[in-house]
């Protein structure tokens, strides 16, 4: 990969480890330590959410007239502000609006740093990319996550003041690492005056683009949305799960998309992007019939606690199978130029499914064990058939970038006339 791509990737690494540096001790800092209240810390978690939910609207505007570095600049200079003052924040109303601030430029990040590496890749490349981001994502989060823990003490507030304090410091370091980058000249949309008010309508009228947002809100509610919230309660409520064994999954989901990413990428390299996230929703239905028998079957702890793990662990291969697939078809479904508003789009099909998926699972998964199961069994399996559908409003090399590769460009003589056809007849005679 080239320099510019490196950088992205050191961007994306270090914005996820900020993530998990911060965010898991939020409720503890607010609640606890600083005496705000249950009801406080909760409502920082959800300004957390509400805040991208607002921003990323504007977020594709943005980066479809302005590009995404400046808005990537803009967003790490908002979190590092959100980041310090939540560190020095004393009463709610402060730690409410650098929640705000610190949510809202986390947000934008992501769809940011996802335009960078569509510009900087090709349609050859931009599958690995984006398995090496995710790849790196969980990387970083797990990091961040492992030093935060071991930074921060509920007893002296000055510890989370300091864990603040070096987040905001690395955001402003990854401003002058990103600063560095020089993105190649994405093309213009036509008719750019009226291109932020007429985006949304053009996305809105691509079937495959709406399919596929409706596909990726399933993905992300049942699944992602369920991690800390419902099938955490649902283990501990119905299969009696420890705190320690719970770790042991989490970290068992991450091992899984660390060990497998790439050699995942190899298999899904070559096939239809349509039958791979098929496959996912075919694996995360044995994952949560395996969560099923961990809760509601008659074994031993040993074998629940087992079973749960296998869960996480299923999940994660499904993870490793979806980076290299869903992101790169976002960008391959943009017209030219609007790869930033679609990006933002989908973010914030995710942001929606990430604020809803909790809010259903968790009193599910906390009281109504077998509803649950059942449940989200039927999300994944409507996956698979979500997909299937989507493959049909794909072209051949939307589904199968491969397929671009294996053009046959003949010269001359006789064996021409087989070859007379257009690159798009070509193509859908090799599918």
């Amino acid at each position: 990969m080239g320099a510019e791509m490196r950088r992205i990737h050191v961007g994306n690494a270090l914005s996820a480890f900020g993530l998990g540096f911060t965010v898991p001790y939020l409720y503890v800092y607010v609640a606890q330590v600083r005496d705000l209240g249950a009801m406080t810390a909760s409502l920082v978690l959800t300004v957390f959410a509400v805040a991208a939910l607002v921003v990323l609207p504007f977020a594709g505007r943005a980066i479809v007239r302005r590009g995404p570095l400046p808005v990537l600049l803009l967003a790490l200079v908002t979190a590092a502000v959100g980041s310090l003052s939540l560190g020095l924040a004393g009463n709610s109303t402060a730690v409410l609006m650098s929640a705000a601030a610190l949510g809202a430029g986390q947000a934008v990040m992501q769809p940011a740093l996802a335009t960078m590496i569509v510009d900087c890749s090709t349609a050859e490349t931009r599958s690995r990319a984006f398995a090496t981001q995710f790849f790196l994502q969980n990387l970083g989060l797990g990091v961040g996550g492992l030093i935060g823990g071991h930074l921060v003490d509920a007893s002296r507030a000055g510890s989370f003041t300091l864990l603040f304090a070096i987040e905001a410091a690395m955001f402003l370091l990854l401003v002058v690492v990103m600063a560095t980058v020089r993105m190649p000249r994405a093309p213009k949309v036509e008719g750019a005056p009226g291109q932020a008010r007429g985006s949304w309508k053009q996305l809105l009228g691509n079937r495959a683009m709406v399919q596929l947002c409706v596909l990726g809100f399933v993905l992300f509610f049942a699944c992602y949305g369920q991690f800390e919230s419902g099938l955490s309660a649902y283990g501990v409520e119905a299969a009696g799960i420890s705190t320690s064994a719970l770790g042991t999954a989490l970290a068992a989901n991450t091992a899984v998309i660390v060990v497998a990413q790439f050699a995942v990428l190899r298999f899904v390299e070559r096939r239809k992007r349509s039958r791979v996230i098929a496959a996912v929703g075919l694996i995360w239905a044995l994952a949560w019939v395996t969560a099923g028998y961990a809760g509601l079957g008659h074994g031993s702890q040993t074998m629940a606690t087992a079973a749960f793990v296998s869960t996480y662990a299923l999940f994660g291969l499904g993870e490793a199978m979806l980076s290299p697939t869903v992101a790169p078809l976002v960008a391959d479904l943009a017209p030219g130029g609007m790869a930033g508003q679609y990006n933002s789009a989908f973010a914030l099909v995710k942001q929606l499914a990430l604020a809803i998926g909790p809010a259903v699972g968790g009193p599910m998964g906390a009281s109504l064990h077998a509803p649950y199961i059942v449940t989200f069994l039927l999300f994944s399996l409507g996956i698979t058939f979500l997909a299937v559908r989507l493959g049909r409003q794909l072209t051949p090399v939307q589904n199968q970038p491969s397929l671009a590769k294996s053009r046959v460009v003949v010269r001359g003589g006789a064996p021409a006339e087989a070859g007379t056809g257009t690159g798009a007849e070509a193509v859908q005679s090799a599918a």
